[in-house]
């Protein structure tokens, strides 16, 4: 019989939806200003009004979903703006057996700016040159800025994530809501990636708010299971209802 070495029937990932920070942080780009005009915590942005709308049609896509194929289990980022979109979910009925408790996990959370957050990219090249200088010669994926995270160190507490669903959750369909560089570490974690290979990824395309992508675990040559990638950044919820899709760039700053 196929091994399934206790991963989850079904991983799904989807991004937050459109948060205030990110309406500010276009704003201040398009203006040519160095700080975001938003006096928060990155933890505590909020969703957005279009991004309340998109976060009810995913609810309502994931409704639609027979009952065997929706998702049983809930984990979230304890960041506002993916609780929200967490509980627009629930509300909407997108879980199996009706609505659940969200796990909310920290090891969820946005990257971690440090220094350069709240600032624009012109903001870091004006406050801090010789830090913006090193992160274009070390690349985004290995640098950190003081205070802040790398991609690597986010893939770190990932992995944990990882053994965390694949020992508490096996053969359950679970979903995670999350954040735009949380869902390409995972998807480097998962697809066994390099470097090279997520950049040329998030090169491609940007992850849409409320972007869906899931994961089956199935048995391969070896009958061992293995994750295989059924769905990325899939905006079919905002589709079908006519609600506008948005994404932005990974880049510098914060409030993802």
């Amino acid at each position: 019989m196929p091994v399934r070495q206790n991963w989850p029937d079904r991983l799904w990932l989807v991004r937050h939806g459109q948060s205030q920070g990110n309406v500010a942080r276009d704003a201040a780009h398009e203006a040519g200003l160095s700080v975001i005009d938003l006096d928060l915590r990155d933890v505590d942005v909020p969703l957005s009004d279009l991004g309340h709308e998109q976060a009810q049609a995913t609810g309502r896509w994931f409704a639609g979903l027979p009952e065997e194929e929706k998702p049983e289990i809930l984990l979230s980022s304890p960041y506002i703006r993916a609780r929200q979109t967490a509980e627009a979910i629930c509300k909407a009925g997108g879980l199996a057996g009706g609505a659940k408790p969200t796990v909310i996990d920290e090891r969820l959370r946005e990257r971690e700016f440090g220094i350069f957050d709240g600032l624009t990219t012109v903001g870091i090249r004006e406050k801090f040159p010789d830090e913006a200088a090193h992160r274009t010669k070390m690349g985004k994926f290995y640098h950190r800025p003081p205070g802040g995270e790398s991609w690597a160190d986010v893939i770190l507490r990932l992995r944990s994530v990882m053994n965390t669903i694949n020992l508490q959750y096996a053969d359950k369909r679970v979903l995670v809501v999350c954040h735009q560089v949380v869902v390409l570490c995972f998807r480097y974690i998962l697809d066994e990636l390099t470097e090279a290979d997520i950049l040329a990824i998030d090169k491609q395309s940007e992850i849409l708010n409320c972007g869906i992508a899931a994961y089956d675990f199935e048995p391969n040559h070896l009958s061992l299971c293995v994750p295989k990638l059924v769905l990325w950044n899939h905006g079919a919820p905002m589709e079908q209802e006519g609600t506008t899709k948005t994404a932005e760039p990974e880049a510098m700053t914060g409030t993802r």
